[in-house]
């Protein structure tokens, strides 16, 4: 499969099971969960026919392992990111000290008066490493990275989850604990 193949059916993916699932016709279960047969059938009849092996190769090499199969490889779902409501089903961890939060330059003002909000997502989303917030934050222009104090949010009774492929997740950061980090 091309890498332009592959980008296609992940940013496809990322549409409908993150955001609108019923304007292909599908319906996320609890967990975020789809059968693979009933996703694979909605994208045939709504024009973008995929076959089992290329949803494996896109859940396999995604870079940003944005998907996972289920134990039995029968569901499928997107890991994080959405904006519909559906209970994700995580459980609450207890997070590393410190956390990173990569964003654009034209935020950071907002940023520091009101901390980072989750805005249309289920959750503000926070990187182990400042490489990694880099990148994210490279996505909205000039990329400026925010060290989180996480155990004084924890401490504090915030509550943090990690997903399946190690994104952390929390519901607001107050800009008492962020700070702003050169790179």
């Amino acid at each position: 499969m091309s890498d332009s193949r592959l980008v296609k059916i992940s940013k496809y993916l990322s549409k409908y099971l993150r955001h609108t699932p019923d304007a292909i016709g599908i319906k996320l279960a609890p967990g975020g969960w789809v059968a693979v047969d009933e996703l694979l059938s909605a994208c045939a009849r709504n024009k973008f026919p995929l076959t089992r092996q290329e949803l494996q190769v896109v859940v396999e090499l995604n870079e940003k392992q944005r998907f996972s199969f289920d134990s039995t490889g029968n569901l499928i779902r997107a890991n994080q990111g959405h904006s519909v409501k559906v209970d994700l089903q995580l459980e609450p961890v207890v997070p590393p000290d410190e956390l990173y939060h990569g964003t654009g330059h034209k935020s950071v003002e907002s940023i520091l008066q009101t901390g980072l909000c989750k805005m249309s997502r289920h959750h503000v989303h926070l990187s182990k490493d400042i490489e990694t917030a880099q990148i994210v934050g490279a996505r909205h222009g000039k990329p400026v990275v925010f060290a989180v104090n996480t155990a004084a949010m924890h401490q504090a009774g915030y509550i943090f989850y990690c997903s399946a492929n190690g994104v952390w997740l929390v519901d607001h950061v107050p800009p008492e604990y962020l700070q702003k980090i050169g790179i």
